[in-house]
């Protein structure tokens, strides 16, 4: 099981366990692999708790993944002070480092497909390919109309669960238009309200638009078309302006991960497996 108090663990697949990182504590959760195949990192969304990448972890067949809650989200302690995108990305590189992992593949999920750009922007040689969905690049951008900003400002939809069914078709769109459950049902929480305004101030003045074109890898972007968080032009943009980018449009909305999760874990399955290769550096055995 789950172990809030930070101490090792079992869940399902997954061993949980802690790491120590400089002032910070954070949670992470590993899947274990092919020992042949790059591992993948995966970074979450806004104040979301690892277990909402868990399912989409477990049916990428052979691939080991590395899931964590960042400072302030999930299970991992607040941090005492404000951080920035730079900050988490060095955060995100020193733990896998601390886990023993030297190369490996990068997905991020909304907030955590910003913090996927800015690793791969600091960690040139050791990530290998990204993958972006639902995701956007930073400041300027496409908004979303001012009504699902304000939703989005609180953490609410994360811990009032009532409040989260009454909203979920118009903030997420897609399938969550017609499903009974929410998507975050069962990874519901408490919810520390610093760390959620930590993971929105590291946004302020971060923009990976000028830095796209220096991108390197191999990048896919997948975007719902009906996606009322992150407009689609969005991803459009950053296709047009990653160099070796390509856009897979899901006929969804935010949380396609989950609602059309056959098409995602294909989808992704596939682009990991064009550049598949063994991974001889990726494990040294100090933790997991």
């Amino acid at each position: 099981m789950t172990h809030a108090d930070g101490v090792a663990g079992d869940d399902g697949p997954f061993h949980v366990d802690h790491v120590d990182l400089m002032c910070y504590r954070v949670r992470y959760a590993i899947k274990r692999g092919d020992p042949d195949r790059t591992p993948m990192v995966m970074c979450n969304g806004l104040g979301a708790r690892m277990e909402l990448l868990m399912p989409l972890a477990e049916r990428l067949d052979g691939i080991e993944t590395i899931l964590f809650d960042v400072p302030g989200a999930g299970l991992s302690p607040s941090p005492r002070h404000p951080y920035t995108m730079a900050m988490a990305a060095g955060l995100t590189a020193c733990m896998l480092a601390e886990l023993g992992y030297s190369k490996y593949d990068v997905f991020g999920f909304s907030w955590g497909g910003m913090l996927a750009q800015q690793l791969a922007f600091q960690e040139p040689n050791r990530c290998r390919r990204l993958v972006l969905a639902a995701t956007m690049p930073g400041t300027p951008m496409v908004p979303a109309r001012l009504s699902t900003l304000l939703r989005v400002a609180t953490p609410r939809r994360l811990y009032d669960a009532e409040y989260a069914r009454r909203i979920q078709g118009d903030l997420y769109g897609g399938g969550a238009r017609v499903a009974k459950d929410d998507p975050l049902e069962t990874v519901r929480s408490d919810v520390s309200h610093i760390g959620y305004l930590f993971q929105q101030l590291a946004l302020l003045g971060w923009s990976s638009l000028p830095l796209m074109p220096l991108l390197r890898q191999p990048t896919l972007i997948l975007a719902g078309d009906d996606d009322p968080i992150v407009p689609l032009v969005n991803a459009r943009i950053m296709a047009a302006l990653i160099p070796r980018g390509r856009l897979h449009v899901m006929h969804d909305g935010h949380y396609f991960l989950r609602s059309s999760a056959d098409e995602t874990v294909s989808v992704i399955t596939d682009f990991l497996d064009e550049g598949a290769r063994p991974a001889p550096h990726r494990r040294t055995g100090r933790r997991g």
